[in-house]
């Protein structure tokens, strides 16, 4: 399937409105420098010259201001503002990798450090800045290296005005340039101060380099975060601080949709150690105190009454007798035939006339996202009007709007600081319910003083938005030979852009039905519907989407399809695939990695019975196919290998490649074999790890990748690995046990 990103960035759009305005990089220096411990050291080596902000408010093409992002110190080193965050999956590398390329300056000299919201760091296709749907790179890749390119132009006119000789006689050398006739050469750091006030040239002037001549991209570069965080010192919003601030516990109502009653107990609470002050918040209390330890003690002691809502007002409710499994069933039973989100030929008339036909209903679950790094947000208001926020964000202009309108406050008044991410997996986008900041500003209004608010591991499952699940009815016809030419596929559920909005738009909700449409396999009647059924969960994105549960559901079935027909499930997608060179090719990669198509089941050199399973995932423009080999221990799956063959079109950094592909499987496995978030009585079972288990090292398997660079256009690479994973787990355990499983997680299921 071709992902459309603007199918993505459109639904992000729905969750917010308004554009945010223009920051200066000098404002935003001026805002940030000092005001967090060791969090944004900012001390640019440049000043802002005239000519470098001459054209603060003129209107210029994305990414060509080159002193909003970059800043070259005298002794080489380059700070870099990136328009995307990093959270673990080496963006700042990757960003360092492609202006360095085209700067020619060393990767390994970058300082980086995430931008302020601004239009300046828009810089995707569109328009947009969006740090999700794997489209970083992939939509910025070409804006990225012209910035490069600009900066290099405007240190070779320094140069060439400094050693009186003309532009065009001067070359470069990673961190240099050089004037090859009289041997002469300056450093960047020593051109840099009349570089960076040169006017910015026209991007239309500049030349791109020749692939053919990286030095970095597509080399392994080595990560510039490791050293941080393999020593403390990487800063998070958890670890945010500035001068005078308080801190917050909050205690949320059981349910959603409740209110704050009476708290029977405030005047006691209040008096305890280190209190400063009780607060009622819509669905919540929080103490505010000197110390986050106190603030948590003090308010789980709050003795809080919960008032239900009134029944105009439930539209964002959880009932007290909700449960997901009596849910599951009722998207199962659900009646209907679905809105019409992808066909092809005629799918009533094949499956009537078909040799055989076959059905089966499947199931996802719920899934929290369950990052290890806890919510948190920290808000300051300043003297001068502004409000300053620091927070786990995927967007910031997006928050950046949002938070204008709760406080009614402009938004060059606001000023966004992104931390460190401690993964990302879609939670940190604007989630009405579901985000810690608006208390922060509440609070922090409220007590006159800069507040931190933190949500104990408790609160976060409590609140945390959910994967959607779903019940998905196929339906498959086949000829005489076995082979598949009708397949109808209607999937009841909600899908996450719906679920965030509250409500059904216009059209289908595309990310409910991505893994289910687009696919490659040529069968020529096809119908894939959706009918919409809402819940009271609140749900988000979650890493790869709707990737992640329907190409389980899909994968699996069309093993069903493959038994049915008496064909191997390798075989059958061959056959699908046929005239699909890309695709054909990846698959063929994937079986020789493993050492050739072994289904099993077979007898491994530990004595365990064994056998394998393969699937495909086309999800984020990136193409992946993947084969398990799984045993039973103890009535339990246990898998043991992962062979994964992805093509992403070109890459920028294959040591990242792998590391998010080895990233990807984890989660696929924790999602298939354990991951579950049940709700009974409208309130979710899990409130931390002990009932909410996620894959363990000790279930983690052996994983092999390649890296098949096709030299299509490029795709993403942080989810495209993970979708997979799920069924060509579900598949190899078929082969060894006979047990066709049609929900997740395995763990519910015993194959003793």
């Amino acid at each position: 399937m071709k992902f459309s990103a603007d199918i993505f960035t459109a639904s992000l759009a729905q969750m917010t409105e308004g554009e945010a305005t223009n920051l200066s990089r000098r404002r935003f220096l001026l805002a940030s420098a000092g005001t967090v411990a060791g969090a944004f050291v900012l001390g640019f080596g440049l000043p802002l010259g005239e000519a470098r902000a001459q054209d603060a408010n003129a209107t210029v093409a994305a990414g060509t201001r080159v002193p909003a992002f970059l800043a070259i110190r005298p002794d080489n080193s380059i700070r870099f503002l990136s328009p995307f965050v990093e959270g673990g999956q080496g963006i700042f590398t990757g960003m360092a990798q492609i202006v360095g390329e085209e700067l020619d300056a060393d990767p390994s000299l970058f300082i980086v450090e995430n931008a302020p919201a601004g239009n300046d760091y828009k810089v995707m296709e569109g328009g947009r800045r969006i740090t999700g749907g794997s489209m970083s790179v992939r939509m910025s890749y070409d804006t990225m290296r012209r910035l490069g390119a600009l900066a290099r132009h405007m240190l070779l006119q320094a140069a060439a005005a400094e050693l009186a000789v003309p532009l065009s006689s001067l070359i470069t050398e990673p961190g240099k340039v050089i004037d090859p006739a009289s041997g002469k050469s300056l450093s960047y750091g020593e051109l840099a101060a009349r570089a960076m006030d040169l006017p910015v040239p026209a991007s239309d002037t500049i030349k791109l380099k020749d692939p053919a001549q990286f030095r970095w991209i597509g080399k392994p570069v080595p990560r510039l975060d490791i050293h941080a965080k393999s020593t403390g010192q990487a800063i998070y919003s958890i670890d945010c601080k500035v001068e005078g601030m308080l801190q917050a516990a909050v205690q949320h109502a059981p349910r959603l949709g409740l209110s704050v009653g009476e708290i029977r107990n405030e005047e006691q609470v209040s008096g305890m150690k280190g209190v400063h002050s009780v607060h009622r918040l819509p669905g919540a209390v929080a103490v505010v105190a000197e110390r986050w330890w106190h603030a948590k003690r003090a308010v789980e002691a709050l003795q809080v009454s919960w008032n239900e809502p009134d029944e105009s007002a439930r539209e964002r409710y959880m009932p007290a007798d909700f449960s997901s499994d009596q849910h599951a069933e009722a998207l199962a039973n659900e009646p209907g035939k679905g809105d019409d989100a992808e066909t092809k030929g005629n799918v009533s008339q094949a499956l009537a006339s078909a040799h055989s036909t076959l059905q089966a209903t499947y199931h996802s679950q719920y899934l929290n996202h369950a990052q290890l790094e806890p919510p948190s947000a920290l808000a300051r208001f300043n003297a001068d009007g502004t409000l300053e926020l620091w927070l786990p964000n995927q967007a910031p202009e997006m928050f950046q709007a949002d938070a204008a309108k709760r406080t009614g406050l402009p938004p060059e008044k606001i000023f966004i600081h992104s931390p460190l991410l401690g993964g990302f997996f879609g939670r940190h986008f604007v989630y009405d319910t579901a985000m810690v900041y608006p208390q922060a500003i509440e609070l922090a209004k409220a007590v006159g003083r800069p507040v931190k608010v933190i949500w104990s591991r408790e609160e976060e499952f409590l609140r945390d938005t959910h994967r959607p699940m779903a019940a998905v009815r196929f339906q498959a016809g086949l000829d005489e030979a076995g082979y598949p030419v009708a397949l109808e596929v209607v999937s009841i559920t909600e899908g996450p852009t719906e679920g965030i909005v509250g409500k059904r738009g216009a059209k289908l909700d595309p990310s409910a039905v991505e893994g289910l449409t687009g696919k490659a396999y040529d069968i020529p009647h096809r119908r894939i519907a959706q009918i919409y059924k809402k819940g009271p969960v609140m749900l988000g994105y979650w890493r790869s989407v709707g990737n992640s549960m329907n190409d389980f559901l899909y994968e699996s079935f069309l093993d069903e399809i493959a038994v049915a027909g008496k064909k191997d499930p390798f075989e059958l997608r061959l056959h699908l695939l046929q005239g699909n060179q890309r695709l054909t090719h990846l698959l063929n990669a994937v079986v020789e990695l493993s050492g050739g198509w072994k289904p099993g089941p077979y007898d491994a050199a530990d004595g365990s019975k064994r056998a394998r399973g393969i699937a495909m995932a086309s999800p984020f423009g990136t193409q992946a196919a993947a084969i398990a080999e799984v045993s039973i221990v103890d009535g339990r799956v246990k898998v043991h290998e992962v062979w994964e063959a992805i093509d992403p079109g070109s890459i920028i950094n294959p040591a990242i490649v792998e590391a998010q592909v080895n990233s990807a499987v984890a989660l696929g496995l924790s999602q298939v074999l354990l991951e579950e978030s049940v709700y009974e009585q409208g309130k979710p079972v899990a409130r931390n790890y002990d009932m909410y288990p996620i894959l363990p090292p000790s279930g983690m398997a052996n994983v092999h990748v390649r890296i098949v660079a096709s030299g299509e256009k490029m795709g993403g690479i942080g989810e495209p690995p993970l979708p997979a994973i799920p069924p060509a787990v579900a598949n190899a355990v078929f082969r060894l046990t006979g047990q066709r499983v049609r929900s997740m997680p395995l763990s519910r299921h015993n194959f003793a």
